[in-house]
């Protein structure tokens, strides 16, 4: 459990402890150094949770950029493909993430284009160095463009142990319900977009009640991302959906924020 007590490490690229500030790949090196400098990018944390207890389930590991502009999280990965230094940029987001999670399960975005870069894979990537599961969010729209590339790192990063694939964004724009067969991840996230006035809309409650059976079916834990508020909550738990995520629980932060918890429409009447 996170010990509140205990002063906190900075959650800043510059104070991040290094892994492998190599010499290989000195172009990608250079482009980042372009595109970010060492006190510009940082990590915050959001909690992961039962739907039926509150218990904290994970803590998810979300990139801030403090560049003048800043940039959001999707505009820095943009920004980093246009300089082909994709794979360096998430190894230093790892960098930061991993040792500020010592001792707690934790969510990490993956980009597709970090698939192709193989940093993953190193010997010496940070997620080997984690002491508790890591779990690897993915697009669900990866196996349209990476498909064969993508099931073929991931193997490979199973079968170490101790790290799983999740499917996140499902529900968000054109789904691939196929790549929850064909990556046959842990855990699948359902976008904001299939949560938002859930409580408000009966046949969309009845298709997210459907997309949690197919998970359970396919041996996939589901999380509801984006949920902000006491109805959405009780609507979701009919559906059958065992974890959630959201303002209404906590926002990102850093030091890793206390999850409140019941939200009103659980609690307990006074």
């Amino acid at each position: 459990m996170h010990d509140s007590s205990i002063p906190p490490a900075s959650n800043r690229l510059s104070d991040a402890p290094s892994f492998a500030r190599d010499a290989e790949q000195p172009a990608s090196l250079a482009a980042l150094q372009m595109l970010v400098g060492q006190d510009d990018l940082s990590v915050v944390f959001q909690p992961i949770i039962s739907l039926e207890t509150g218990r904290v389930y994970a803590h998810e590991a979300l990139v801030r950029c403090h560049s003048t502009p800043p940039r959001s999280p999707p505009q820095l990965f943009e920004d980093a493909m246009t300089l082909d230094c994709v794979g360096r940029l998430g190894r230093l987001i790892r960098e930061i993430a991993v040792p500020l999670s010592s001792g707690l399960p934790v969510f990490l975005n993956v980009h597709p284009d970090e698939l192709s870069d193989r940093w993953l894979v190193r010997p010496d990537d940070p997620v080997w160095f984690h002491d508790e599961e890591i779990f690897l969010e993915v697009t669900e729209s990866v196996p349209l463009s990476h498909f064969e590339l993508c099931l073929g790192v991931l193997r490979e990063l199973r079968s170490r142990g101790g790290v799983h694939l999740v499917v996140d964004d499902l529900g968000a724009g054109f789904s691939n319900l196929k790549s929850i067969s064909d990556l046959e991840p842990k855990v699948v996230k359902l976008d904001r977009e299939l949560i938002a006035g859930l409580d408000r809309r009966p046949r969309q409650q009845r298709l997210v009640a459907g997309v949690v059976r197919l998970c359970d079916d396919l041996q996939a834990t589901v999380v509801a991302e984006g949920i902000e508020t006491p109805d959405e909550f009780s609507a979701l738990r009919d559906t059958g959906a065992q974890l959630g995520q959201g303002y209404l629980f906590a926002r990102p932060a850093y030091p890793i924020p206390a999850v409140s918890w019941p939200p009103a429409a659980a609690a307990s009447p006074s």
